[in-house]
Order: structure tokens, then C-alpha cells, then sequence
């Protein structure tokens, strides 16, 4: 046999990008719906994205985004791009720039005229692997669910107790309502005492919020919230396991519902043909 050591063949760059993106700290579920942002301006995509987001509810007029370091983590960019990104929403009047230690991008009353074809852009391209997300979600949740419903224990349920609290407590202001949303789900999740279900939970709600862990928000969807908050957490405290994880799946259909409304709006006026 010959001393020469075997070649390894390279890689090539997009592969490489690839690997590098799902790897230890990615997040292959979120890079698997969207195509990568270097494919095109990365700012734009951001941009485009975050109004998509803004549509959605996930952000509401008056609210102060995610700082430039927290958007760059969040959607595994650099902060120079979320630089740019908040730039184009600014000078098309979707967010104010206040400078200052209170300062950072607030959202602006209303969507422009001109959302749904970046809407569009967002939504389109991925939507084979949203419906599997979706699809996905109905399977998980409700095994989450039922699944704390039968493990719950003494402190698990003072957690969801104080997490429900805090979510009806929260009124009008949106970043306190998800910050309780996220805790209550989390705390029913890790109430299955299995670390697997909780990750799965947050990286499914990472890739149907468009990457920002925040889920759609009105003021019907808060009163609709509010009541399946209260029956979800409930029949997980009393051990209703059947109950629980058919209320988990009513329940995580809320976000579904609103991107397929825009998905349907948007794909219409762009001129492709409707679901049916």
C-alpha cells in the first residue's frame, strides 16, 4: 500500500454554509424553511421578514423590536445586516429610530401598501415547508401535553399556576403577554420532565414565528389566548391527559391560521393560484 496520505475532497462553499448553519448552536429547523440569506441582499430579506412579522402580529405598532444583538442571534446574521435591515424599514416608515439610552426601533402604526409583496417573498418560497411545520406541531403538542398531564408534579404545577397568572395579568402590553406565553408553554413542556420535548417545542416555535420565538398577536387572539391558556393549563394540573393534549391541539393552530391568511392574501395578489 502506498504512504500517501488519502484526500479528503473539499466541500463546496454553499455545502459548506450549510453544515456550518445546522451545526452545534444552529438551527436546522429554521434553515430548512428559508433559504439561506446570503442567496440574496441579506438586509433585504431581513427587512422583508420582519414586516411579514410585523403582518403577523408578532410585533404591534408602538412596541420597540428586538435589539440589533438580539435580532443578529436570533436569525443567525451579522448585526451589520440587521443594521441594514432596520435602515430600509425606517426610511419606508415601518419603524421610528430613536437614539438615547431608552432609545431602538419602535414600530410604527399600520402596514404600507407595499407589504404583501415582500410578505409574499417570504411566505411563498418556504410554504411546502411550513404545511410540514405545521403538520408537525399538531403531532408534538398534543404529546407534550398529554404527556405533563401525566407526569405533573406539586412544583410543575405551581409553575404553570404562576405562568397563567402572568399571562392574564398582562393586559395590553404586548412584550409581557409573550413573555408569559413562552413561560407558560415552556413551563408545561418541561412539566414532561423530558429535556428533548421542551427543545423540540421552542425550535418548532422558532420556525413558525419566521425565526423570532414570538407568536401572532390582536387583541381577539389575546381573548381566544386567554381562555385555551386557562382550559390547556388546567387539564395538565388535573391530569385530564386526553383533555389536555386535545385542547393543545386546538390551541396551536393560532399561528397556523394567521400565516395562511396572509399566505392566501398575498400568493392571490401576486397572481399565482389559490388553495383548492
Amino acid at each position: 500500500m502506498s504512504g500517501t496520505p488519502a484526500r479528503t475532497t473539499p466541500q463546496p462553499p454553499a455545502r459548506r454554509a450549510h453544515l456550518k448553519q445546522i451545526g452545534p448552536g444552529g438551527n436546522a429547523l429554521v434553515a430548512g424553511l428559508f433559504a439561506p440569506l446570503r442567496l440574496r441582499n441579506a438586509g433585504e430579506l431581513v427587512a422583508e421578514r420582519l414586516v411579514t412579522a410585523l403582518a403577523l402580529g408578532e410585533f404591534v405598532p408602538g412596541q420597540r423590536l428586538p435589539t440589533e444583538r438580539d435580532l443578529a442571534v436570533t436569525l443567525e446574521v451579522s448585526r451589520t445586516t440587521v443594521r441594514e435591515a432596520i435602515s430600509r424599514l425606517a426610511a419606508t416608515g415601518y419603524v421610528e429610530v430613536r437614539r438615547g439610552r431608552h432609545g431602538g426601533a419602535f414600530v410604527l402604526a399600520g402596514i404600507r401598501p407595499d407589504a404583501d409583496e415582500m410578505i409574499r417573498r417570504t411566505l411563498v418560497p418556504g410554504w411546502p415547508q411550513l404545511e410540514q411545520l405545521f403538520d408537525f406541531r399538531t403531532l408534538v403538542e398534543p404529546l407534550i401535553a398529554r404527556t405533563a398531564a401525566a407526569r405533573r408534579t406539586p412544583s410543575d404545577i405551581d409553575r404553570i399556576q404562576g405562568a397563567l397568572a402572568d399571562y392574564r395579568g398582562a393586559g395590553l402590553d404586548r412584550e409581557a403577554s409573550s413573555t408569559a406565553d413562552e413561560a407558560l408553554h415552556r413551563s408545561i413542556a418541561e412539566a414532561a420532565h423530558n429535556p428533548y420535548l421542551v427543545d423540540l417545542s421552542e425550535r418548532i416555535r422558532h420556525g413558525v414565528s419566521l425565526g423570532f420565538r414570538a407568536e401572532p398577536y390582536s387583541l381577539p387572539i389575546r381573548e381566544r389566548a386567554i381562555g385555551e391558556h386557562g382550559d390547556l393549563a388546567n387539564a395538565v394540573i388535573a391530569g385530564a391527559t386526553d383533555q389536555a393534549a386535545a385542547i393543545a391541539a386546538r390551541h396551536f393552530t393560532i399561528t397556523e391560521e394567521r400565516l395562511r391568511e396572509l399566505y392566501d392574501r398575498t400568493r392571490t395578489a401576486g397572481g399565482e393560484p389559490g388553495i383548492g
